[in-house]
């Protein structure tokens, strides 16, 4: 691994949502938090949202991330308010020419969309440049066994997750891991955020791609997987 670490990866804005569900046309989201990491993963500023989704949040969903029902209507801001917030705070964010780190990034910018329109909320033209260190660790390392969860990713490359399903700590640590890639693959990735940002999408759609090869072959001939990239 090159200790080199890339212009573009020194300061990173880094987003991560906790939610009510895995469907991202129907979920909410419950807590946020997007930060900016410098070049040795140190946060140089942290901005956090517990919201009120206005709706009940599963007792499987408050067992992962541990923000009950009763918390989020307590302590939590409306969601119109807190998914405005973060909407716009992602907007500054890459208008002030920071890249967006979000781990699986089609899950949160989905999910997080249809807040937006759900809520009446203005959703920027674009988000780019966006990096997400599941699709670029599938790219660079597509043989390694075992599964691709932020928490088994980030023990890979020596990350410390804290405390795993807090949105600030998982965002955090997908920065620092996209910051572990950017110096190991330092001499194989685009140099230019725009261009990793494009290889990124086919990347996306060629994983997609074979993963639904293998899924049709052993377990579902009709087993359709999405490939858009970084929303669906």
């Amino acid at each position: 691994m090159s200790d080199a670490l890339p212009l573009w990866a020194e300061k990173l804005a880094v987003f991560d949502t906790e939610t009510t569900g895995v469907d991202t046309s129907h979920a909410r989201v419950v807590s946020s938090a997007i930060a900016v990491i410098g070049p040795s993963g140190e946060v140089l500023e942290r901005y956090d949202w517990l919201l009120d989704p206005g709706i009940e949040i599963p007792e499987a969903a408050a067992r992962v991330h541990g923000i009950t029902t009763q918390i989020a209507r307590q302590s939590g801001v409306s969601a119109a308010i807190g998914v405005a917030q973060i909407v716009e705070q992602i907007a500054s964010m890459l208008d002030r020419g920071f890249a967006l780190v979000a781990y699986n990034a089609p899950y949160d910018l989905t999910l997080l969309r249809a807040e937006a329109a759900r809520h009446g909320v203005a959703w920027p033209e674009t988000i780019r440049p966006v990096i997400d260190p599941l699709v670029i660790d599938k790219q660079f390392d597509r043989f390694r066994k075992g599964k691709r969860t932020l928490e088994v990713v980030a023990t890979h490359y020596g990350v410390d997750l804290g405390t795993a399903h807090d949105a600030g700590e998982d965002a955090i640590a997908a920065g620092r891991v996209a910051q572990a890639l950017a110096r190991k693959y330092a001499t194989v990735l685009p140099e230019q955020l725009t261009d990793l940002h494009d290889a990124q999408i086919s990347w996306a759609a060629s994983q997609a791609e074979n993963f639904q090869q293998y899924m049709r072959r052993v377990k579902d001939p009709s087993f359709v997987a999405e490939g858009g990239w970084p929303i669906r």
